[in-house]
């Protein structure tokens, strides 16, 4: 099935109950993974083991160190005849890892919160007030076992925890904290975790958030802050995938910014990955969506095959529709 918009919409407990008269899951993340779908399949795969299921995570070839441990323990073998494919935070099937391509038409469930999901799958579960799928997924195994083990409240603890920047985005609902305190009662090793995930860096990303702190460029009175990761940038601090995690938060933290941007070279394609931050006031999907992207109303992003000047000047132009009395320079 292609992306129609045909998909039937369904619940978390309608969800749960399509799992429980089912078997021999086969559960997708998106391509350069982070931390909320990779959390998520984790959780989905262990709880519907303990469930009494087989289920597998289709191993993701961008999975990067920090997140290993959070879905390692799951890679389906080759050759396991998967009976439904899942996809978890997804919301196209052009964000499947290579790997993962000869399923776009296949995808018998989708679990997500971006408002952007194309309903590329045969049923869809979209919870876009959600600040983190771990949410969504969290309610599923809930209303399956009417409980959650600590390995997936580990897990969950993560997707929840990295997508609302240890609750400190704006994104992060009272619905976020609940989950996370039920986690944490349930056995998510919150101290460790939070220390792994959001307190410890390497030299390499010092060295690179140097970099882009001595080169942000400020536009429209300084409400939008632009940065730039080129590949010389990354060889120069020696930086792995694992050292820009989460790094597109940086622009926006600077004072006044309403609008942080980060343009990051792919070294491995000739594109350019931008993501897009915004304070409230700004709807980071909609400018996204001029180029063909998507995300959330304050975290969005899309990928374009222009070099970084081509691409600054074409954000400019687009962002005086967003703020009409400032100016660009």
């Amino acid at each position: 099935m292609n992306e129609t918009n045909s998909t039937k919409m369904i619940t978390t407990k309608e969800a749960a109950d399509w799992f429980a008269e089912r078997d021999r899951f086969l559960i997708l993340t998106h391509r350069r993974p982070d931390g909320d779908t990779v959390g998520c399949a984790g959780a989905l795969a262990q709880g519907l083991r303990e469930f009494g299921k087989t289920a597998y995570v289709l191993y993701n070839p961008e999975i990067t160190p920090r997140y290993l441990r959070f879905v390692g323990d799951y890679w389906a073998p080759d050759g396991f005849d998967a009976g439904y494919i899942i996809t978890i935070d997804t919301a196209s099937s052009d964000l499947f890892p290579k790997n993962g391509d000869e399923y776009a038409n296949k995808v018998s469930l989708c679990i997500d919160h971006h408002p952007s999901n194309t309903l590329y799958a045969e049923l869809t579960c979209l919870e876009e007030a959600r600040a983190a799928c771990g949410e969504v997924i969290y309610d599923i195994l809930i209303a399956l076992s009417g409980s959650i083990s600590a390995k997936s409240a580990e897990h969950l603890y993560a997707a929840v925890s990295t997508d609302t920047g240890c609750f400190a985005f704006a994104n992060t609902t009272a619905n976020s904290l609940r989950v996370a305190s039920r986690l944490v009662e349930a056995g998510a090793p919150h101290r460790e975790l939070n220390r792994l995930l959001f307190r410890t860096k390497t030299r390499s990303r010092m060295k690179i958030e140097g970099m882009i702190n001595s080169g942000l460029e400020f536009y429209f009175d300084g409400q939008v802050a632009i940065s730039t990761i080129t590949t010389i940038m990354m060889e120069t601090a020696n930086a792995e995938e694992d050292d820009v995690d989460d790094i597109a938060s940086l622009p926006g933290s600077v004072e006044g910014v309403r609008v942080g941007i980060t343009i990051r070279e792919i070294k491995s394609e000739s594109d350019c990955k931008v993501s897009v931050r915004t304070s409230p006031s700004v709807d980071a999907h909609a400018i996204s969506e001029r180029f063909g992207g998507g995300g959330h109303q304050m975290a969005s992003g899309f990928t374009l095959n222009k070099s970084v000047p081509e691409i600054k000047e074409a954000l400019i132009e687009t962002l005086k529709d967003f703020f009409p009395a400032g100016t660009p320079a």
